[in-house]
């Protein structure tokens, strides 16, 4: 059996871990300090073998107003050392123990395990969460292969875009935390353009300001005749590299500063010792129709390989509350949104 220690330091925390193959940037110390601003308190714990580490879970609980429940989240969590079922049986045994002693209605986790995976058999007890807080499933890029066999494994409209952004004068430059107003103007803009809700400037000037100082993400910019144009931003932990945000103005697409831009971040990525670039984020099928093709096929060009994971799972601690705050709640929120839409049409 192993044993559970909880840890309460940020350096021990990241180091353990880091000793985890999978570890994922949401499960890291500077996440949970990111959510602990927005109402959220972490609880982490390592599950040792002696003194190696085989799984950790960073839970967040947010508690339910005006009662002594709350609700549980490990995002994108646990984290395993390895893909034997029974550690993966263990390790939700003590999760769903948790859930009882914190009161919660229920724990949801959204583990990077592949719908192959043997472990999903550990998951009797649990059910599928009604909400996917994270994207299902991803492109992965494998990082071993030189730039040139990167280059070569592209989609050839892929490496044409990114020597057009080059003949055209767009060069990539390092962004600072001087310039997250302006890749946040960016930011909105793509979103009035591509039709997805952001929050606020405040939540991700914490976000990506926290993590840039920290070391954990890394911005770059497209300039074009002394204008940026175009942004991402990596977040980084242990060996992996996630593009979670992209930014780009209306002008100038037709330079292709995107395509130049993942190429660039890729090259960065490869440079600073990680071995798989994340895209994060694909459709739930590889359906043209669907809402993220299009998305799929940027990431695609690039020679990222669609993967799929088992999405969110929750263990219910308690079934009538679960029932009410899933069920009963969204459909009274909903409500009350459309006839405040009609009062005001």
């Amino acid at each position: 059996m192993l044993k559970l220690r909880y840890l309460t330091d940020a350096h021990a925390w990241n180091a353990a871990l880091a000793q985890l193959p999978s570890a994922h940037i949401l499960q890291s110390w500077e996440w949970g300090a990111f959510k602990a601003q927005y109402g959220w308190t972490a609880t982490r714990l390592v599950f040792l073998d002696e003194h190696t580490p085989r799984a950790a879970a960073q839970i967040l609980r947010r508690p339910l107003p005006y009662t002594p429940f709350g609700i549980l989240y490990a995002p994108k969590g646990p984290t395993l050392a390895d893909s034997d079922p029974a550690l993966f049986a263990e390790t939700l045994t003590a999760l769903e123990h948790i859930a009882r002693a914190q009161r919660a209605i229920c724990i949801t986790i959204d583990p990077d395990i592949q719908t192959t995976d043997s472990r999903i058999a550990s998951l009797r007890g649990w059910r599928q969460s009604r909400e996917q807080i994270q994207f299902k499933n991803t492109m992965l890029l494998d990082l071993a292969p030189s730039e040139n066999e990167l280059l070569a494994a592209m989609k050839p409209k892929t490496r044409y875009n990114i020597r057009l952004a080059q003949k055209r004068g767009v060069t990539i430059v390092p962004g600072t935390l001087a310039d997250l107003a302006l890749f946040y103007e960016m930011y909105a803009e793509t979103s009035a353009r591509d039709g997805f809700l952001i929050r606020p400037f405040a939540y991700y000037r914490d976000a990506w300001g926290a993590f840039l100082q920290a070391g954990r993400a890394h911005m770059l910019l497209a300039q074009l005749g002394g204008a940026t144009i175009a942004g991402v931003i990596l977040f980084v932990f242990g060996k992996r590299a996630w593009y979670f945000y992209g930014a780009s103005r209306n002008r100038h697409r037709d330079a292709m500063p995107t395509h130049l831009l993942q190429w660039e971040a890729i090259r960065w990525a490869r440079a600073h010792g990680c071995t798989v670039y994340d895209f994060w984020g694909a459709p739930d099928t590889l359906d043209e129709h669907a809402p993220m093709y299009g998305v799929y096929r940027f990431k695609e060009g690039f020679g990222g390989a669609f993967t799929q994971h088992i999405g969110a799972y929750d263990f219910v601690a308690h079934p009538a509350l679960y029932y009410l705050y899933t069920v009963v709640r969204p459909r009274y929120l909903a409500r009350l949104r459309s006839k405040h839409k009609t009062l005001v049409e």
